[in-house]
């Protein structure tokens, strides 16, 4: 296999000519050995790290997974930094960020076009890099994590493959999040654009396989394709509700069990902290999660007299929930931390006295699960306390303590509950069923269950002509 410029994303500081990111090199993929013939691939097209978002923590999950299950080459294909940076996603430290194993690569194709593209060019270049693998003769299963627009490249992407003429073997999978209904298809019905709302429920049907992250996601594109059937006469629901499955997202649960007590010392140490002196929060600082509602809570607590308060995370709100929380009458025993990383989190999250995500619906966003929340529940300590936003009682089931949406006196009273009203006895015992309910998200057995779906493949093609909409009276 040839060494070209997909082959590696190691950033040094003159990659991307006037940002540098000091001494540190940012390098996610060892590349497979030039002469190592490659039977099996699995490609993922995803927004990947350093994004902080659950679902680029999913791809590294499913790509380590692959090979330890046979897959001779893994390729995450994603963005470039520079792009990313300019978007506005919220991004980890890069020096935070944990290499992958031999065996992954992460490609981050240059965009195609110049000025006149107007937009698009990054897209086109992520498309063309996935008509070359489709078109290598390496049978391939292909893994896009968002409908738009990654689904849309690969939709493309085959379609264009097969035109050539070429051997083409791929095998496609599309899972759903959440934002891919309430961001792009509500939004697209809502505005009466039904052009819009076809381009991503025939481009996710068109795939061989369709998943969702959570059952609450699946009922999400069900309604919202029966709303797009009810005005123009399609009959995309029934091709959703009997195709599309449930695959939770994968976590590495190897990451959050038998932490080594000495490291975890010194971790918190580093952080001026010790074991059940804080209470956390960690997700990425959006209006959806909640953390206003949480510092008003924490400052009705009678807890809060005794344990601070961690806001661990990056994202858009940080600045006006800063300004909030300087306002406090507590404000000086809340703490931001924006440069948690990788390894650290599962430290955190162990430690904590109680861990707090009262996530609320926005039209912008809406909880579908809960990543963070499982990962919590994986690492063992301090109880969960969530609300029922969206799919998040998937994620917990019985195992956390539940307050309503936008009610600060609720999560005061659920604080103190949990650390001035429950035993360590039964908070011990509390944190044992949570962690063996949050083991099936484990990447091995969500990766199976994905992945027993290959062996019984429709066909891209076949799945495209049976989304048709029957014909007009």
């Amino acid at each position: 296999m040839e060494t070209n410029t997909f082959d590696t994303n190691t950033f040094d500081t003159n990659t991307f000519g006037t940002n540098t990111f000091g001494t540190n090199t940012f390098s996610n993929s060892n590349p497979v050995a030039q002469d190592r013939a490659i039977d099996k691939r699995l490609v993922i097209v995803v927004r990947a790290d350093p994004v902080i978002c659950g679902h680029s923590v999913e791809a590294r999950n499913l790509a380590e997974t692959a090979l330890e299950r046979g897959f001779d080459e893994v390729r995450i294909v994603t963005w470039p930094i520079e792009q990313l940076q300019k978007s506005g996603l919220p991004l980890k430290p890069l020096g935070s960020v944990l290499p992958y194993s031999a065996g992954i690569v992460v490609e981050r194709p240059e965009p195609v076009g110049d000025y006149k593209v107007i937009d698009g060019r990054h897209l086109a270049g992520i498309t063309g890099r996935l008509i070359e693998l489709f078109t290598d003769g390496v049978p391939t299963v292909c893994l896009s994590l968002y409908l738009s627009p990654h689904t849309l490249a690969v939709t493309d992407a085959v379609r264009a493959a097969r035109g050539t003429g070429l051997p083409v073997n791929v095998t496609t999978i599309a899972e759903a999040v959440g934002s891919d209904v309430t961001n792009v298809v509500r939004t697209a019905v809502d505005a009466g654009r039904f052009g819009a709302a076809a381009h991503i429920l025939s481009s996710y049907l068109s795939q061989d396989h369709c998943v969702a992250v959570s059952e609450y996601t699946r009922e999400l594109i069900l309604s919202e394709a029966a709303l797009v059937d009810a005005q123009h006469g399609t009959r995309y629901a029934a091709q959703c509700r009997d195709r599309v499955s449930i695959s939770y997202p994968a976590i590495d649960a190897d990451s959050y069990l038998d932490l080594d007590e000495s490291v975890l010392v010194d971790v918190l140490a580093a952080r001026g902290l010790v074991p059940g002196s804080y209470i956390l929060f960690l997700s990425r600082l959006t209006a959806a999660k909640g953390v206003d509602d949480l510092m008003a809570g924490y400052a009705l607590s009678a807890s809060s007299r005794n344990k601070i308060l961690i806001i661990a995370g990056r994202g858009p709100q940080e600045q006006n929930l800063r300004d909030l929380a300087a306002q406090s009458p507590v404000a000086d025993r809340i703490r931001f931390l924006n440069d948690v990383g990788d390894a650290e989190k599962p430290y955190l999250m162990a430690a904590c006295a109680a861990f707090v995500l009262p996530s609320k619906p926005r039209p912008e966003f809406v909880e579908t699960f809960g990543i963070a929340l499982a990962e919590k529940m994986l690492a063992g300590g301090g109880p969960v306390i969530t609300t029922l936003t969206g799919g998040i009682g998937e994620a917990v089931g019985d195992h956390a303590i539940i307050v309503p949406v936008e009610d600060p006196q609720a999560i005061a009273s659920a604080i103190d509950h949990a650390l001035l009203e429950t035993s360590d006895a039964e908070r011990t015992d509390w944190a044992a069923r949570a962690r063996a309910y949050a083991m099936q998200f484990d990447r091995r057995v969500v990766f199976d269950r994905m992945f027993s779906l290959t062996t019984h493949t429709v066909g891209a093609a076949t799945a495209a002509a049976s989304i048709a909409a029957p014909p007009r009276e």
